[in-house]
């Protein structure tokens, strides 16, 4: 039996819960499906817009710069406007600071770089390097992704305009070695004596320093609550300094995107695999592997937000690249060779594959003709930027996720 609805999301990364959202909003009947959890749990939470050029210059102003990208760049089909609408939503239904200036903030990451991005959650809103006051670093010793005190030799070393140091010290508690970023919020949010020991062991090591950044485990559902207690503790305002994965403020990003798609009445569904389509020049519905059987799922409109190479929304065979849902285009050299540099900082033309489109977010055939009147595409499956290098991977997920879910529920079936 065919499962329908009006707009059928498939993918649930940032521009899919984008996608989705703005389609339940704009009154469509919304259905997401997605394979697997939401990739926010493996970002760092920040959502840069655009913080270098393509030629490497840092950015203080990313909308300034959009109509100067090059023609293929996805920002310059939603263009400026759609840029801010895309931020004003996602403001809306998030707590994040960022959006009463255009310019882009300086967050100091766990590597020890400083990383322009458009929009921070509160938690990292202390740690801003424009704030011009002392800072320390604290690091755990049962867990190795945030060395502290290389962390703050780094950020000296970037020229940073304060005094900054690092620290390592034991957490409180029996906690292994192993144990989770959850584990660790968990119990900073239920035991008092956990955070006055923790703010004790890190006292004597503050010297000077107005604020200190600790590794983005500072709870889970009451992260505010643990920030202020260890702040009322140390007398300087603490922070958490963004992470690779498991990340939880990804993880507290996509609770926010799950709310409010579920306050907007659309229907998530994860678990189970897309594995084609039915349909000719309109896709008539998408089947899902759910236990073995193909089940379609009919919709009148469909938006594709699978990812790109390292999601597996575009996957390269030795001498092809493809879309493996619908089969759509995806534009790219012949010789293999061709797809990258001998330089592994070069500028590698695999970074920028993914499909093409109209204006209106359509992929495009090797024709120039749209693959199917009734699907549009959103977020890393699309072409024509690098959003490693260019710091947009959040922004462009949003724009054309906003841009591809209103349209998909404004258009006449």
């Amino acid at each position: 039996m065919a499962i329908e609805s009006e707009v059928l999301v498939v993918g649930g990364g940032l521009a899919g819960l984008t996608a989705a959202l703005a389609s339940a909003r704009a009154g469509a009947d919304t259905r997401l499906v997605s394979h697997k959890q939401s990739t926010l749990r493996n970002a760092s939470g920040l959502v840069d817009v655009l913080g270098y050029s393509p030629d490497g210059e840092l950015l203080s102003d990313p909308y300034a710069a959009i109509p100067d990208l090059p023609e293929s760049h996805p920002y310059r089909t939603v263009g400026v406007e759609g840029v801010r609408e895309a931020l004003a939503v996602f403001d809306s239904v998030t707590d994040y600071e960022g959006g009463h200036t255009d310019r882009n903030a300086l967050v100091p990451t766990h590597g020890g770089t400083v990383k322009p991005t458009a929009r921070y959650p509160p938690g990292a809103a202390a740690g801003l390097a424009s704030r011009g006051d002392d800072m320390a670093l604290v690091g755990f010793e049962a867990t190795t992704d945030f060395d502290a005190p290389r962390a703050a030799a780094h950020l000296r070393a970037a020229g940073v305009p304060f005094d900054v140091r690092g620290v390592t010290v034991e957490f409180p508690g029996d906690l292994r070695a192993d144990a989770a970023v959850t584990r660790y919020a968990n119990v900073l949010e239920a035991e008092a004596s956990v955070r006055r020991e923790l703010a004790e062991r890190v006292e004597p090591h503050l010297g000077d320093a107005a604020r200190v950044g600790f590794p983005a485990v500072l709870g889970n559902e009451e992260a505010g609550f643990v920030r202020e207690a260890l702040a009322d503790r140390l007398g300087a305002d603490v922070f958490e300094v963004p992470s690779g994965p498991p990340s939880l403020p990804g993880l507290r990003l996509e609770d926010a995107l799950f709310d409010a798609l579920t306050d907007a009445g659309a229907r998530i569904e994860t678990g189970n695999p897309v594995v084609g389509y039915e349909g000719d020049r309109r896709v008539e519905s998408v089947l899902v592997d759910r236990k073995g059987a193909e089940v379609p799922y009919r919709a009148d409109r469909v938006v594709l937000a699978t990812g790109g190479l390292v999601g597996k929304g575009i996957e390269t065979e030795r001498g092809a690249v493809r879309e493996p849902v619908f089969d759509c285009h995806v534009p790219h050299p012949e010789d293999r060779y061709d797809w990258f540099e001998d330089d592994a900082f070069g500028d590698h033309a695999f970074a920028r594959f993914g499909v093409t489109t109209d204006d209106g977010l359509r992929p495009l055939d090797a024709d120039g003709e749209p693959e199917f009147e009734n699907l549009r595409a959103a977020g890393a499956v699309l072409g024509g930027y690098d959003f490693a290098a260019e710091k947009s991977g959040a922004g462009v997920s949003l724009a054309t996720g906003h841009l591809a879910g209103t349209a998909a529920a404004e258009e006449t079936p």
